[in-house]
């Protein structure tokens, strides 16, 4: 009796123990290796970690870099996966996602606005009055036809000292747009309101919103979808750009 009473009480512990464990959510694989790790890398930042396309390799976000795991979070891949069936770039076409911007959080007041025709396209420009690439670039913005421009004066003093001033005394300015056009050109600026940039201006605030946003470099494009385009590129190509995300 005591025998059967022992193996009856086992045998119910391991029924219940069994049960229990069934009961649990299986393990999500993905949460796992990206506690394991931000324990083992606390210096990186792990945003997020999902299956790939390929069996037994997680795809690591950090930041705007995507890099592939195995299910151990030892062994690292950077570079690009492909699917040659469909000739697509898996990668690129994560990064190009990660970089978007949600245009809803540019605070648009903070910008100075052009207007060309209808103005049905819209872009906002991150752009350094003293950057030599941002003076190239905004020839050919002036190109634009049927659009909408929201510039974002982002001076980077460490690059351009005198540049923070300048934004300033643009913004200032009785007729900024005008302002702006003209000093990127080359023009000096005139009156006594253009030249002594005392006014509330938004000037931090926009170079604090390039950092939070990640923009780094000017100029930097930003479309309505939220795509970027960096560098001085073309008005061909920027109207191009715009019209693909229509």
């Amino acid at each position: 009796m005591r025998i059967a009473t022992r193996g009856s009480s086992f045998l119910l512990a391991a029924l219940l123990a069994v049960s229990s464990h069934a009961g649990d959510a299986p393990a999500d694989p993905a949460k796992t290796i990206a506690e394991r790790l931000k324990q083992r890398y606390p210096a990186t930042r792990i945003d997020q970690v999902l299956p790939s396309p390929l069996p037994g390799l997680y795809e690591v976000v950090m930041g705007r870099n995507v890099a592939f795991s195995d299910a151990e979070g030892r062994y690292f891949i950077f570079g690009h996966l492909y699917d040659m069936l469909s000739q697509r770039d898996i990668t690129a076409e994560r990064k190009e996602a990660l970089a978007k911007i949600d245009w809803s959080v540019l605070p648009l007041e903070n910008s100075i606005k052009f207007v060309s025709g209808k103005g049905e396209r819209v872009l906002a420009v991150f752009s350094d009055p003293d950057c030599p690439y941002c003076k190239k670039v905004e020839s050919e913005l002036a190109k634009l036809d049927n659009a909408t421009l929201y510039l974002f004066p982002f001076p980077i003093q460490s690059l351009h000292p005198n540049a923070v001033a300048k934004a300033t005394a643009i913004w200032c300015a009785k007729e900024p747009a005008q302002a702006w056009r003209d000093t990127l050109a080359g023009k000096k600026l005139v009156g006594s309101v253009a030249t002594k940039g005392d006014c509330e201006n938004p000037i931090a605030a926009n170079v604090a919103l390039a950092e939070r946003l990640g923009i780094n470099g000017t100029p930097t494009l930003v479309a309505r979808d939220g795509r970027l385009l960096p560098g001085a590129v073309s008005a061909e190509r920027i109207s191009a750009w715009l019209d693909a995300g229509r």
